[in-house]
Formats: structure tokens, sequence, C-alpha cells
């Protein structure tokens, strides 16, 4: 089942209408199905107009998945700056990180972009930018809940090199649809794993 596709803003460049319609189709049929061809006739435009935006499917998936993260990150932003205890807050950037259910978009993106099989080192640098941010967001966190005395005091980096490895992990069991793996149970988990890492 497609995890829903979340709202995007109004669409005005040709670049973005691409994007989203890549992001549709991947929800809608996955990935194996997305085609050039395809995503110009959704949009309207030519195969060579779509790749005179992106130059190849690989750089197609990548700032697709760039702008989804960038997308999800006004959530994020939002979520973290909430005026709510720093384990709620938790708890949202938990539910926001992992994915909705099997072939969210999101994360088939993201596992494609992983899997491609001569990925260049710029490549590389953007997909670990895009990871930087969750990790840089999750460690200020729980600094701060640590500083208000919310949680107890840990070293944050470790923490949030763990924390993501789980989230990872579990991820990648819903997105696939590995039997067994129950978005619910999933939350059950990295909860008692927070009780158990950050409990007071």
């Amino acid at each position: 089942m497609p995890g829903p596709v979340r709202p995007r803003r109004r669409l005005k460049q040709p670049r973005e209408q691409v994007m989203a319609a890549a992001m549709t189709a991947i929800a809608e049929r996955g990935l194996a199905e997305l085609t050039i061809a395809g995503l110009g006739r959704e949009v309207g435009m030519s195969s060579g107009h779509v790749m005179y935006y992106f130059g190849s499917k690989d750089e197609l998936l990548l700032q697709t998945l760039e702008w989804s993260e960038e997308q999800l990150g006004v959530e994020r932003r939002a979520v973290l700056s909430r005026p709510v205890p720093a384990r709620e807050r938790l708890d949202a950037f938990v539910d926001l990180y992992l994915p909705d259910g099997p072939r969210d978009p999101r994360w088939v993106l993201w596992s494609e972009v992983w899997n491609r099989s001569h990925p260049t080192e710029e490549a590389l640098r953007r997909q670990l930018d895009l990871e930087l941010v969750w990790h840089r967001d999750l460690v200020a966190l729980v600094a701060e809940g640590i500083s208000h005395g919310e949680f107890r005091s840990v070293d944050p980096e470790r923490f949030a090199v763990r924390m993501r490895a789980l989230l990872d992990g579990f991820g990648t069991h819903l997105v696939v649809g590995l039997p067994g793996a129950d978005r619910g149970q999933v939350l059950g988990h990295v909860g008692e794993f927070v009780v158990d890492s950050l409990g007071r």
C-alpha cells in the first residue's frame, strides 16, 4: 500500500513539476515503472526537455530526493520549534523520519539513491548533506532536553548516531513491507530505546 504523499506547495517551475510527478509516480506505481518519457507525458514535456533540466535519471532521482527532503524539512523545523517538552518533539521527529508504510515514495527514493552502482563523490556528498541535517537537529534536540533536565546526561552525538541507525533499520523493514514489520510496533521499540537511553 503506497504511503500518503504529503501536501506540496504550489509549483511554479517546470523542474518542480517534473519532480512532483516523479514522487506521484513512485507512490502510485513504484520506481521500476518510472521513465523519463512517462514523466514527460505527465507534465507535457518531451523526454529531451526533461533531460535538459536533469541530464540523467540518476540526477533526476537525486534532485527529487533533495526537493522532497526540503519540503519535509519545513515540517521538521515546525515540529522542533513547538513550545512543548523535548520528549514530545522527539516523538514527532521519529514520526516524520520513519516511512508511512510500504512503498513510501521518499524512502523508495532514498533506497534507490543509496543503491546506485557507481555514485560520484559529488553525489555521495549531497546524500550526506541530506542526512546530516536530520543528525544535527537530533543532536541539538537531545542536548536541549539534557540542559533542561528532561533527559539524563548522555553524549548527544553518540545517541544520535545510534538512534538514526535504529530508525534506518526499522525504516527499511517498513518500506519493503517485511512481514511482521508494523509501524506501531516499530514506534514502540523506538520508544523503549528512548526511555532506556534518555530516561531519568
